[in-house]
């Protein structure tokens, strides 16, 4: 009898690790017109884990590097930055990665990304383990090109 609450509490155990990390939802990327060399992605992060954690860069086969970008107010104009700490992923929380706030920012396009097109990314975090997600390209809404610069390729540093 005792071996076998044993057992059921060590599975228990197993299904709640299994169940426990860093899932990463919905994973897109902003289009880009021929000769741009730079574009966003954006995606949900659930972090179930006991502590905070950061999503703090990666890599992918379509751009030269990767970098975790947020916006700061620099004397009243909005600017995108790097995040020296990487995006923050609080502990039992879920984060955004949305256009306006943090973002994964591909450097050195090797390519231009047409909606629909779908390719690799590799997360990499401060605790959890390297996550690699399928993004998909998609055309950003017209409200959020006008905020965001995407329709003229802006990206203020």
């Amino acid at each position: 009898m005792k071996k076998m609450i044993t057992v059921l509490a060590l599975a228990g155990l197993c299904q709640a690790a299994a169940a426990a990390g860093v899932q990463v939802e919905n994973p897109w990327a902003r289009s880009t017109v021929q000769g741009m060399n730079m574009s966003g992605a954006f995606m949900t992060i659930k972090n179930d884990e006991a502590q905070k954690d950061f999503l703090i860069g990666g890599s992918t086969p379509v751009a030269e590097r990767i970098e975790v970008h947020t916006h700061v107010n620099d004397n009243g104009v909005m600017r995108m930055r790097q995040a020296k700490d990487g995006a923050p992923l609080e502990a039992k929380g879920v984060t955004e990665l949305k256009p306006g706030s943090y973002h994964v920012m591909f450097m050195g396009l090797k390519k231009q990304l047409k909606p629909g097109d779908k390719f690799p990314l590799t997360l990499k975090f401060k605790n959890a383990k390297p996550q690699t997600v399928e993004v998909v390209v998609k055309n950003a809404p017209k409200s959020d090109s006008q905020h965001h610069g995407a329709a003229s390729g802006v990206h203020q540093h």
